[in-house]
């Protein structure tokens, strides 16, 4: 199997795997070259579908954990027809190597408890990996590789676990790491203002805020009257059905 590095060298002549359309294409790209300095690294098929793996050091990961010499996985994706050959193997075993030569404690990456859920990675593969629950927020949970003898299992941070925020009316954080959030944010302010739909939209542009919000996910959340309620990405459909609970 093959694979291309994405690197600020190539980034704007290829294909990176997840964007619905050029616009949002534009919006991720700009954002991977920002974190390109950060240590990010991106691996993607040769294959032009949905196959990719997206990690950096967890010190500059956009979300509130404490992961002290890890590597944090971003998103390992891989969807239709290349499901099953073998990819998840490959990209994460890339990711795994690369902890290593550079010493890492170890590897962690955001799933979720009971059933899969959309854009968290599928708990039952992680842990046939040999990756164990570190921290759980949210019904979000926190799981890591360890890769020394003496690794410190990373953690949410405590305002990750408040789950709570002041503001009234559906409120949604989002960053350009999602090329999908992007999307349907637009979609929800549409629906907003035709339906006098109380909102507030907050786009994360830096890693200190990323780091610091009061849930476990960064790239979307929806909270409701204060409260926290989940992390997938709400159709006009969904966001309506929200408003009336």
């Amino acid at each position: 199997m093959e694979y291309i590095k994405i690197t600020k060298e190539n980034i704007d002549k290829e294909y990176i795997c997840c964007p619905m359309s050029e616009k949002q294409g534009t919006r991720k790209k700009e954002w991977l070259k920002k974190r390109f300095d950060d240590g990010l690294v991106f691996y993607r098929s040769v294959e032009r579908e949905k196959c990719f793996i997206e990690y950096l050091p967890s010190e500059n990961a956009w979300v509130p954990i404490e992961a002290d010499n890890y590597i944090f996985i971003d998103c390992l994706w891989i969807t239709g027809k290349l499901k099953g050959y073998g990819y998840s193997n490959d990209l994460l075993n890339e990711c795994i190597n690369d902890a290593i030569n550079n010493k890492k404690q170890g590897i962690c990456i955001l799933s979720s408890e009971g059933r899969k859920k959309e854009f968290l990675s599928d708990t039952k593969y992680l842990m046939h990996k040999g990756f164990k629950v570190a921290d759980v927020a949210g019904g979000i949970t926190l799981m890591y590789l360890p890769l020394t003898i003496d690794a410190i299992p990373p953690r949410f941070k405590e305002c990750a676990k408040t789950l709570e925020i002041s503001d009234k009316g559906i409120v949604i954080y989002y960053t350009d790491q999602c090329p999908f959030a992007y999307y349907w944010v637009q979609k929800t302010e549409e629906l907003a203002q035709k339906n006098n739909i109380l909102l507030k939209i907050i786009h994360i542009t830096d890693k200190q805020t990323a780091q610091n919000i009061s849930c476990p996910m960064t790239n979307y959340a929806v909270f409701k009257d204060g409260k926290f309620v989940t992390n997938i990405v709400q159709t006009d459909k969904k966001i309506l059905a929200l408003t009336k609970i």
